[in-house]
């Protein structure tokens, strides 16, 4: 049975533009052209879309109020915007407003499909997320949060309560719990129109770091060949993220601790003083009240930071999560690797459940994606997860046999497979326990189908 094409809605006043554009799409797409925003406004009135692209400068109704029209839609179709000249200013803006991205006239049609695929991909994605979120009988947020476990449903209600307000928040946890997502979580529940930026804080030197976050002005250092805005700037009436706070030197600290009391600071290199209605969330997998005892962080700073603290607990306290998180990567990537992969084995996620993650959600992410690209079944296995994983399973790796048996093969895959594991998986350390070259056991663990 053939699928049905996806639909465009294409609207521009210029007609040779939009008639370009649908004869350009309708060997892919079922396309209706719309000669201006007041017909493709009735248009979307009374139809559904899977996207919506749209000239910014019509006479009448312009593409801004297309943008609104479509976004009061339900399901929202992702809308792409037309802007001509390179008028990249209104383009960001309606990128800011909601657009998902924009083309510039004269179209470039490869980068017009390459953005049409990535819009409808992106559309996907987001209904099966929510799908999957219905199906585990989570509530149907944006936050990318996966999670039924008590103490992540109290954090949640705690995000919830705090959000709204300005005072800064710190998030703590071990790396790979998933602070960035709180982060975006109290954005998403904040109500505050301006944008969520993250830093990065251990990315960047500490003169970089600064001109990050507060901007510079032309001609403040070498290189500095324009003025530039920071952060700060940037997100005004939005949030800022933080992350990795522990890592900022003591000079940024003192120019922060202002920023964050005065909501005011200069560019560097500069005189003015720029106010910004900036909320601050921060992060660290430190301890940062050990670092101030130390004398690595600053005492007032941490006490203008540490306003709220929400604490995320590693994986290993919050496994009832486990399987939901192991369901949603598994989905993930079979999508992105083209696999049709639709589940795992009992005996896969006991192990998975059983292991204690020292790495957390991103350990876990990296596992099923590894799983999912080396796996040749439909159903993820046993033999798929890594070994290292089922060696450290509490109370579920089970003792390797000793050869009872005159056949030869299977005592040597036995032996093999010991090596390995009192080698804790070196490859080279095995094959001179078992006195052999590197390549002859490489060879015999693709000859045995050892992972």
């Amino acid at each position: 049975m053939n699928r049905k094409p996806l639909s465009i809605l294409i609207i521009d006043d210029e007609r040779n533009t939009r008639e370009i554009m649908g004869r350009f799409l309708e060997s892919s797409y079922a396309v209706t052209l719309a000669e201006d925003g007041v017909h493709g406004i009735n248009i979307l009135k009374e139809r559904n879309f899977d996207l919506v692209l749209t000239d910014l400068r019509m006479p009448g109704v312009d593409g801004f109020t297309v943008l609104a029209e479509t976004l009061k839609k339900h399901p929202s179709p992702p809308c792409i915007v037309i802007t001509a000249y390179g008028s990249v200013e209104n383009a960001v803006k309606a990128v800011k407003a909601g657009a998902f991205d924009f083309v510039t006239k004269p179209v470039n049609f490869d980068r017009l499909e390459i953005v049409i695929q990535r819009a409808l991909e992106s559309q996907r994605l987001v209904r099966e997320n929510k799908e999957l979120k219905r199906q585990l009988g989570q509530s149907a947020d944006a936050t990318g949060i996966i999670a039924k476990s008590a103490v992540m449903k109290d954090i949640m209600d705690m995000v919830r309560q705090v959000a709204p307000s300005r005072t800064t928040v710190l998030i703590t946890g071990e790396s790979g719990t998933g602070k960035e997502l709180i982060a975006r979580a109290l954005h998403e529940f904040s109500g505050r129109p301006g944008r969520l930026l993250p830093v990065h804080c251990a990315a960047l030197p500490a003169n970089l770091l600064e001109s990050e976050l507060f901007g510079h002005e032309k001609g403040a250092f070498t290189g500095a060949i324009e003025q530039r805005k920071g952060r700060f700037e940037l997100a005004d009436k939005g949030t800022l993220f933080l992350d990795e706070i522990g890592e900022i030197d003591q000079q940024i600290q003192v120019k922060l601790l202002r920023a964050l009391e005065s909501h005011c600071f200069e560019r560097v290199g500069g005189a003015e003083t720029i106010y910004s209605d900036t909320r601050v969330v921060a992060a660290t997998n430190r301890n940062l009240r050990q670092m101030v005892a130390e004398g690595d962080f600053r005492e007032d700073l941490y006490y203008r930071l540490d306003v709220v603290t929400i604490h995320l607990p590693p994986l290993r306290e919050r496994q009832e999560d486990i399987p939901l998180l192991v369901k949603h990567f598994l989905d993930v990537f079979a999508f992105e690797n083209g696999k049709n992969i639709t589940s795992i084995s009992e005996e896969a996620l006991e192990i998975l459940c059983a292991y204690s993650w020292p790495g957390n959600i991103r350990e876990l992410k990296n596992c099923i994606e590894r799983m999912v690209v080396l796996s040749r079944d439909e159903v993820l296995q046993k033999n798929n997860v890594p070994l290292h994983i089922v060696r450290g399973a509490k109370g579920l790796a089970a003792p390797l046999q000793e050869p009872t048996s005159l056949d030869l093969d299977k005592n040597e895959k036995l032996l093999i497979v010991k090596a390995l594991e009192e080698c804790n998986g070196n490859r080279t350390r095995a094959a001179e326990k078992l006195g052999i070259s590197r390549r002859t056991l490489h060879r015999k663990l693709i000859d045995y189908n050892i992972r």
